[in-house]
């Protein structure tokens, strides 16, 4: 492990590859708060679905969270210049694994997860199959505007996305409309969905949060995520955000000073 000391000033861009040989975009960012004093969290961001790590809201997101910590923003696979194609949430923890990984090989002791809407449940899959390894596993983990199940079609947004994924025309409006590229296999066998992740998540610190407007997943979703840590004994501290809509598009300053805060001093 290299002394977190020694980690160079300035963002800086790798090509990670992950456990199943997918090559994924990346740029480390390190803390801002002091330029003498290197921070010992590195935050991982993870992105919603169609986002990359150089779409404005991701890039704002990295931009407030590096006053508390250095961040580590990447591309899930089949998004921006990473390589394959989505599986929307399933071999997705591979990507995030990779990134923890080499956050921690640039020193960073503590490494804590946080991602946003598909992200979201990607970091709670994540947190609770990488439990414990010493590489790969994060400290702290917090869910925004995340799914509390697989193939939620209650909503008009959610009905559009289903569309995009599932229809060959659709694929193809995600791959030139959206800029991202989308396997075509349905899920065999279906991976563990959030809500089943969060009773194995523990002891690790959990937040999960959620607007109150969401257009794409109801309240019901963050009451349940809330509801299976609870019974799993070790209960996620919620955050019903009043006014917020999905995802880091929606989430104010304020909420991701907040975010900050609460994954550096977890």
């Amino acid at each position: 492990m290299v002394d977190v000391s020694s980690i160079t000033y300035g963002p800086r861009r790798a090509t990670l590859t992950t456990d199943d040989g997918v090559r994924i975009e990346a740029v480390y960012e390190p803390c801002t708060a002091s330029v003498t004093d290197s921070a010992p969290t590195a935050i991982v961001v993870a992105h919603g679905f169609t986002g990359s790590v150089d779409r404005p809201a991701v890039r704002r997101v990295a931009e407030v969270l590096t006053r508390d910590a250095a961040v580590v923003t990447f591309s899930f696979r089949g998004h921006g210049r990473s390589g394959g194609r989505s599986t929307v949430g399933d071999r997705e923890v591979l990507d995030l694994a990779a990134a923890v990984r080499w956050a921690r090989e640039l020193g960073h002791e503590r490494v804590v997860t946080v991602g946003f809407s598909m992200g979201g449940s990607v970091v709670l899959r994540h947190a609770a199959l990488h439990r414990g390894r010493t590489e790969a596993h994060t400290d702290a983990v917090a869910a925004v505007s995340a799914p509390a199940r697989w193939y939620y079609r209650g909503t008009p947004p959610m009905r559009r996305v289903h569309w995009v994924i599932t229809r060959p025309v659709g694929r193809l409006v995600g791959r030139y409309g959206l800029g991202t590229r989308i396997h075509h296999e349905e899920w065999d066998p279906v991976p563990l969905s959030p809500v089943e992740a969060v009773p194995l998540i523990a002891p690790t610190p959990l937040l999960i949060v959620h607007g109150d407007r969401d257009p794409y997943f109801p309240l019901d979703h963050p009451l349940m995520l809330a509801e299976a840590a609870e019974r799993a004994g070790r209960p996620a501290e919620l955050w019903l955000e009043r006014g917020m809509g999905h995802a880091e598009n929606a989430a104010a300053e304020d909420l991701l000073v907040r975010l900050g805060d609460w994954l550096t001093r977890r």
